[in-house]
């Protein structure tokens, strides 16, 4: 059997070969649950789950089983052909979300890129075609994502960026309202933006969006990629921020992005789109090679049947508000000035450097992901256990 690389030789193959897009850390070899190992094999609780992705953790036996299973039947094929499967988990997406149909992609940013064409299809003909979106928001790295992200940092060096995108500040319906002109097709937000900072809409604003975006007769969209998917202890994060809201129980954007958690690890996007605008993207207007395929429905319709026979979502709620308690009660100590978000999206406002915290954290054995505005972000995994959230806390009350 050969010698397994040594971290060292990882990285020089790394440095050698890979685009170095990316600071990256530790040399992970394995995981199970909430835990991985490095190659040196010291353990760390992942507390980052591949930035909101694992959401079964790591080599879930339901995930294993689905891949097992299915690539012994159908791993792919062209989206000229039917499957079971893609039709079935549309199914259950719009089960969830309410009346519409749903595209099948391969990421977050493609979902993302999926909206972006339908308000622009949908709005073409009344000379419509742009989307405003937020401050401090992310949408993916395409070049229009860049576009409508609301974060010089990413947009630097690839100027020109794309027309037809502005962004305005977040949570303030009176920005957005001056912000609209005979082009507006649409206005894209997060229900709680992640990489800005773990930044939750208000109940007012989410409401105040769908009544002026009528008015308008354009499109409300929705960027639930790192957010949705159970992510808060609903389907989507709008419903968890306007329960018990008056006229919440009837809100419901024009389109929404997914993926993340939606695929646990397995590549996988989608695009809910009301039952308005739902044949808008006809033969030729819209495509994908590898968008829901048998393999990456198979594995996404078994993390849903595991999130609902188990009853994660109630596990996220309890528990994330468990986590939530426990670490507001740091804050005004260890350097922790502010905790926000709600679930398993949770965010620390750090005092100091971010980065060395995130660092001193991982040095101790767990591992959290940073944000824009000094930020430290909990993504932990649905099925994680109170014991292993002590754990956690454990850590950071010993390290920070």
């Amino acid at each position: 059997m050969k010698n397994p690389e040594s971290a060292e030789q990882i990285k020089a193959t790394y440095e050698n070969y890979v685009v170095p897009s990316y600071a990256r850390s530790l040399v992970l070899a394995k995981g199970t649950g909430c835990r991985v190992w490095d190659v040196d094999g010291k353990e760390y609780l992942d507390f980052g789950g591949g930035i909101a992705v694992n959401c079964l953790g790591h080599s879930h036996p339901a995930m294993v089983r689905a891949l097992s299973e299915q690539s012994q039947q159908l791993i792919h094929c062209s989206n000229l052909y039917y499957h079971a499967g893609q039709g079935k988990l549309a199914q259950e997406i719009v089960r969830l979300t309410g009346a519409g149909k749903v595209f099948f992609c391969n990421s977050g940013a493609e979902a993302n890129e999926g909206l972006f064409k339908l308000a622009r299809k949908a709005m073409h003909d009344q000379g419509k075609y742009e989307v405003i979106t937020t401050l401090n928001s992310f949408h993916g790295r395409t070049m229009a994502g860049i576009a409508a992200t609301g974060q010089d940092k990413v947009k630097k060096g690839f100027e020109p960026l794309m027309p037809g995108f502005i962004q305005v500040p977040y949570n303030d319906i009176q920005a957005m309202t001056s912000a609209i002109t005979e082009r507006t097709a649409a206005i894209m937000i997060e229900g709680i933006q992640g990489e800005g900072g773990i930044t939750s809409a208000t109940p007012d604003y989410l409401l105040a969006l769908r009544k002026l975006t009528q008015e308008k007769g354009i499109l409300l969209l929705l960027d639930a990629v790192q957010c949705g998917f159970f992510r808060t202890g609903c389907f989507q994060s709008y419903q968890r921020i306007l329960e018990g809201i008056s006229g919440g129980e009837n809100f419901r954007p024009d389109g929404i992005s997914m993926a993340k958690s939606l695929g646990g690890g397995f590549p996988i996007g989608a695009v809910w789109i009301d039952q308005a605008y739902a044949d808008v993207l006809q033969p030729g207007t819209h495509g994908t090679t590898y968008g829901g395929t048998p393999l990456a429905c198979a594995v996404s319709l078994a993390i849903l049947e595991e999130i609902e026979s188990k009853k994660l979502s109630e596990n996220i709620r309890i528990l994330g508000d468990y986590l939530k308690a426990e670490l507001k009660k740091l804050q005004g100590r260890h350097s922790i000035l502010e905790v926000r978000g709600m679930g398993f999206m949770l965010g620390l406002l750090m005092e100091g450097d971010v980065t060395l915290a995130g660092q001193k954290l991982r040095e101790a054995g767990l591992l959290l992901i940073p944000a824009t505005g000094n930020i430290l972000r909990f993504l932990p995994p649905y099925n994680i256990t109170r014991a292993e959230i002590d754990q956690a806390l454990g850590i950071i009350r010993k390290t920070l």
